[in-house]
C-alpha cells in the first residue's frame, strides 16, 4: 500500500467569534434540557432518558468550552499585544522591511 501524501498544503484555520458561538451552543444544550425535564417520565416509558441526561452534559461541557474558549482568547490578545510592543521598541534599522 502506497503511503497517503497531501496534493495541497493546508488552509488558514478559521478565526471568527468564538466564544459567542461556544456560548450559544451551550445556551441552546441548556435549553434543551429544560424543555425536556417535564417529559421525562414520557422518555423514561420509552427507555430514551439518555437523550436528556445529554443535553446536561452538553451544557456542563459547553460551560468547560466557555472557560477554555475566553482563557485562549486572552492569551491571543496577550501576545498580538507583546509583539506589538516588542516591534515599536526595536531600533528603526532591525524592523523587517525597514
Amino acid at each position: 500500500m502506497a503511503k497517503w501524501t497531501p496534493k495541497h498544503e493546508a488552509p488558514e484555520p478559521l478565526e471568527g467569534p468564538v466564544v459567542a458561538t461556544i456560548t450559544g451552543g451551550t445556551i441552546l444544550w441548556f435549553v434543551l434540557f429544560v424543555v425536556q425535564v417535564p417529559f421525562y417520565g414520557w422518555f423514561d416509558d420509552r427507555g430514551l432518558t439518555s437523550w436528556v441526561w445529554t443535553c446536561l452534559a452538553g451544557a456542563g461541557l459547553g460551560l468547560i468550552g466557555i472557560w477554555y474558549v475566553r482563557k485562549r482568547d486572552a492569551a491571543i490578545k496577550r501576545h498580538a499585544a507583546a509583539n506589538a510592543a516588542a516591534r515599536t521598541t526595536e531600533p528603526p534599522e532591525a524592523r523587517p522591511g525597514a
